[in-house]
């Protein structure tokens, strides 16, 4: 049964306490990923977010040859154990300058940089290609630095869709990538230059912290680069808004993840510890994607919250800026926008319920879902994009505890009460 095209949340009246699993992580999954293509024997990949960013990942790495099992996980619905092939950098499958193979990313970002630079390492061409939105997202700091590395891409514009051809290893190459538009341009580059020789100097502001870019280096480090097995940790992220939710529930409610992550590879495993919100949040240093969670938050909190540093958010699956600046005032929250800044006012009184665009975003979905366990009258449109990262979400929220927090979510064109079969997002 799919996921009805506008849903309302409904309130929670009575206190919870539940302990939630939340899927791996999105980010951690598409890195281990090209590692594991490009590992020198076979590499199991243990807990593996299983959803459509991810699903866009291992059907191209399929594509271009790759031998990739994919088993279900018995702990957690939206999880895979992937048993990957390594190839050691080599890419089985091309095709040619009048024949690309296709490759379609979907709107995931980690799929569309990371294969652009592996694809480098084959011999042939390959056509990469997404949704309109994807192919509207920066790419251009990536393709220069690929062609500065010597390769040939096709673009009229510098975006997807893209012709690479790849030429192998390029032993001795250099390229200067900036962080400026997104890390992920860096992620890519480093995760396949050792399989192509090359030399990666990333530049940017506070590239020593930047949180994705430590992110992929630790990886690499730890990686069993020559086979072997790999555990992926769920994704902060997602838990954010588990984490979040229990503000807008009865006291004496108490909501814990599961296996909650023990490193700090994920910048959002910090989430709990701006609980409270102070005043200011920075999205470059501070949070990621769950600044948009502490967003939802902010219109209850007893001081104003400015969220600062947000340019990277405007070219992300939606302009997020725009869109929460947007949703909120709808729902009668005072919001001030000033650049790259948001200032969120304490706006109680004014609260209200409202029909939320979610702009096919999977963040901008799951937050208001949240602000729904608060504000009644909270209805969601498209509440089905969430399967990019987290298609089980409204089962996690529906469900009885302690595995859920039971929250009844309801069908807005019949007004009933949708049974576990019709909240997931396929």
């Amino acid at each position: 049964m799919p996921l009805a095209e506008l849903i309302e949340i409904v309130p929670l009246e009575r206190p919870v306490t539940a302990r939630i699993t939340v899927p791996g992580s999105k980010s951690i999954t598409n890195r281990a990923l090209i590692l594991a293509v490009l590992a020198q024997g076979t590499v199991t990949l243990r807990g593996a977010l299983w959803s459509e960013d991810t699903q866009v990942m291992v059907d191209s790495l399929q594509r271009l040859g790759f031998h990739i099992q994919v088993e279900l996980d018995p702990g957690e619905f939206c999880n895979r154990t992937l048993v990957v092939g390594g190839l050691g950098g080599q890419i089985p499958h091309a095709g040619t300058d009048r024949n690309p193979l296709e490759l379609f990313v979907g709107n995931a970002g980690t799929a569309a940089r990371f294969l652009a630079a592996l694809v480098c390492l084959g011999h042939g061409s390959f056509r990469l290609r997404g949704t309109p939105r994807m192919h509207e997202r920066p790419q251009a700091n990536l393709i220069q630095a690929l062609r500065k590395l010597g390769y040939r891409v096709d673009s009229p514009n510098d975006r997807l869709p893209a012709d690479i051809h790849g030429a192998g290893p390029r032993p001795g190459s250099c390229c200067v990538v900036n962080l400026a538009e997104s890390s992920q341009f860096a992620s890519a580059l480093l995760l396949a230059a050792a399989a192509g020789g090359w030399k990666v100097e990333v530049a940017g502001e506070d590239t020593e912290e930047a949180p994705y870019v430590a992110m992929t280096q630790r990886l690499m480090e730890t990686f069993p680069a020559r086979g072997g097995a790999f555990q992926i940790e769920p994704d902060a992220s997602s838990a954010s808004y588990f984490s979040a939710a229990q503000a807008f529930l009865p006291p004496p409610s108490a909501i814990a993840i599961a296996d909650f992550p023990a490193t700090d590879w994920q910048i959002d495993t910090a989430f709990p510890a701006f609980l409270p919100l102070p005043a200011r949040i920075s999205r470059q240093t501070q949070l990621g994607d769950s600044i948009m969670t502490a967003m939802i938050l902010a219109p209850f909190a007893s001081h104003p919250v400015t969220f600062t540093d947000l340019a990277r958010l405007r070219v992300q699956e939606c302009e997020r800026v725009a869109a929460m600046r947007a949703e909120l005032t709808k729902c009668g929250v005072r919001v001030a926008e000033a650049g790259d800044t948001l200032t969120i006012f304490p706006s109680l009184p004014t609260a209200r319920g409202a029909d939320i665009a979610t702009y096919h975003d999977h963040r901008v979905a799951m937050c208001f879902a949240i602000l729904g366990l608060k504000v009644p009258g909270i209805r969601l449109q498209n509440p089905a994009c969430v399967k990019k990262t987290f298609p089980d979400f409204f089962q996690k929220l529906a469900a009885p505890a302690p595995g859920g927090l039971g929250v009844t979510i309801l069908d807005s064109n019949t007004g009933r009460p949708l049974p576990p079969g019709g909240l997931f997002a396929a």
